[in-house]
């Protein structure tokens, strides 16, 4: 049986969820990008859900996305919007992530994306970094003020 405090925790963690997602879509839906909400509802799931594992911490979750996202538009240049390119972006992603210490599973879609809706360059900037830097500074609020959870275990 799990304790109370550690479902204060879950609970905690999924109102965070909740919220994190409700913000999203108000946002994404004065935007013209509306697949800004995929990449960043697994990783809100992650961060807030299980915030002490590697994948949670602000490393992973800014440089995974964007290592992922640059992997995407790298090969989206070099190859076009392929189903073949858009393998080949994921799984190339996945490299860069580990051989950058900034793997974040939930970023792996970000290729896919990429490659399959053919995204420019900004998308790199908005809404890629600029949903991850909102989404560590919501993590960090959220987990001071609600959960009394000292997060991030590390910064970088």
């Amino acid at each position: 049986m799990i304790d109370r405090r550690v479902w204060l925790a879950v609970l905690a963690g999924a109102a965070g969820g909740s919220v994190a997602i409700a913000a999203m879509e108000y946002f994404a839906a004065r935007n013209t990008m509306p697949v800004m909400a995929v990449p960043f509802a697994t990783s809100i799931v992650l961060v807030l859900g299980s915030p002490e594992v590697e994948a949670a911490q602000p490393r992973a979750l800014i440089g995974g996305h964007l290592i992922s996202t640059v992997v995407g538009l790298v090969v989206l240049y070099l190859a076009g919007p392929t189903p073949w390119a858009a393998a080949l972006a994921v799984g190339l992603a996945m490299v860069a992530m580990h051989a950058t210490r900034t793997f974040h599973p939930p970023a792996g879609i970000d290729p896919l994306l990429v490659v399959v809706n053919a995204m420019p360059w900004t998308f790199l900037l908005v809404p890629v970094a600029a949903g991850a830097l909102t989404l560590a500074a919501f993590a960090y609020a959220w987990h001071l003020a609600v959960r009394r959870f000292d997060w991030p275990t590390r910064w970088w």
